[in-house]
C-alpha cells in the first residue's frame, strides 16, 4: 500500500528538521506525497518542492493555522476560549491575503513570546531571552517548544514533554505563560479558502472537548467553509478515528490524515508512521485534488 503523511513541521516553525531533511526522510519511508505544515507559516513549502523536483513524491502546499474557537457555555461549565488548528492544503501560497493572515499570527505570536521572556527572565531562568532564542534558533516562527528546548538544555527540565506537562513552566496555567491574541477560526478559513485552498480541522479529539461540544464546533466551522477534518492522527486514542470519520460521514466532510512530526521535539514519532500502527493511505490524497 503506498503512503503519505499530511501533516509535519520544519524548522521554519517549531520542528527540528529542514524542510530538505523532511523529503529525505519521506523517501526513505517510501512515502509517495507529503505535506509541510508549519505553524502560521509557509516558508518551508517551496523549499520542500524544490528538494522534491525530479523525484518520487509530491510535496502538497500547506500551512496549519492557530486559531482561537470561543466554546459556548453549558450547565456543566462556563464559556471559555480553546485553540484550535485549521490546516490548510493546495493553497496557492504567494496569496497576499493569505501571507497578511499568516504575518498577523506570527506577529501577535512573537508579542506573546517576548512578554514571556521577560517572565522566565524576571523568574530566575535567564537562558530565556528574546535574542537567545532568535541567536538559537534563527529567523524562524518561534513557539513553546523552543523555550522548552533551551531549558532542556539548561538542564531546568528532563524532556521537552516535561516542560508541557500541567502546572508546570510552559503549561497554560504557569504564571510565566502569557495569551496571545489569535485570529478567528472564520478568518483562518476564510485566507485558506481566499487562496484556492482547504482548510481542514486538525486533530480535534485534542483539545479535550465534549462530544457535544465537537459537534458544536464542527457545524459553525462548517458555516465558514471548513472542508474537511483530520481522521487520522498520531496522539488518537481507542475509538477517537472512528469517532472522527463519524462526525466526518454525518457532516459531510472529508478525511485527511498526518503524524504532526516535529523532529527531536516529538521524539516519538515518525514521519509517516507516527505512533503505533498509524499508517495514511494515498488514496485520502484524492480529497485535496
Amino acid at each position: 500500500m503506498q503512503l503519505i503523511d499530511l501533516h509535519m513541521h520544519s524548522t521554519c516553525s517549531d520542528g527540528t528538521d529542514e524542510p530538505e531533511e523532511l523529503v529525505e526522510k519521506a523517501l526513505e519511508k517510501d512515502l509517495v506525497a507529503m505535506a509541510v505544515t508549519d505553524h502560521d507559516t509557509v516558508a518551508g513549502v517551496a523549499r520542500a518542492i524544490k528538494a522534491s523536483e525530479g523525484r518520487p513524491i509530491e510535496v502538497i502546499p500547506g500551512v496549519e493555522i492557530s486559531c482561537e474557537q470561543v466554546i459556548p457555555a453549558t450547565d456543566e461549565t462556563p464559556s471559555r476560549k480553546k485553540e484550535i488548528h485549521i490546516l490548510g492544503y493546495n493553497m496557492d501560497i504567494e496569496n497576499q491575503d493569505l501571507l497578511d493572515a499568516l504575518k498577523f499570527a506570527r506577529d501577535e505570536r512573537d508579542n506573546r513570546n517576548r512578554q514571556m521572556c521577560d517572565n522566565f527572565y524576571n523568574a530566575g531562568y535567564t537562558m530565556i531571552t528574546y535574542e537567545n532564542l532568535i541567536n538559537t534558533f534563527g529567523n524562524v516562527t518561534i513557539a513553546r517548544p523552543h523555550f522548552a528546548r533551551l531549558l532542556l538544555e539548561a538542564g531546568v527540565v528532563p524532556s521537552i514533554k516535561a516542560a508541557f506537562a500541567d502546572g508546570t513552566l510552559l503549561a497554560e496555567n504557569s504564571p510565566l505563560y502569557v495569551h496571545r491574541k489569535y485570529l478567528t477560526p472564520e478568518q483562518g478559513i476564510m485566507a485558506i479558502l481566499g487562496a484556492g485552498g482547504k482548510p481542514v480541522l486538525a486533530h480535534p479529539m485534542i483539545y479535550k472537548l465534549s462530544v457535544t461540544e465537537i459537534r458544536d464546533m464542527v457545524e459553525e466551522l462548517i458555516g465558514y467553509g471548513l472542508q474537511g477534518i483530520e481522521a487520522l492522527y498520531s496522539r488518537n486514542k481507542g475509538t477517537d478515528e472512528a469517532f472522527v470519520r463519524k462526525i466526518a460521514h454525518e457532516y459531510g466532510l472529508f478525511i485527511t490524515g498526518g503524524t504532526d512530526y516535529h523532529g527531536r521535539n516529538k521524539p516519538d514519532l515518525e514521519i509517516g508512521w507516527g505512533e503505533g500502527n498509524l499508517r495514511i493511505p494515498v488514496m485520502l490524497l484524492e480529497n485535496l485534488r
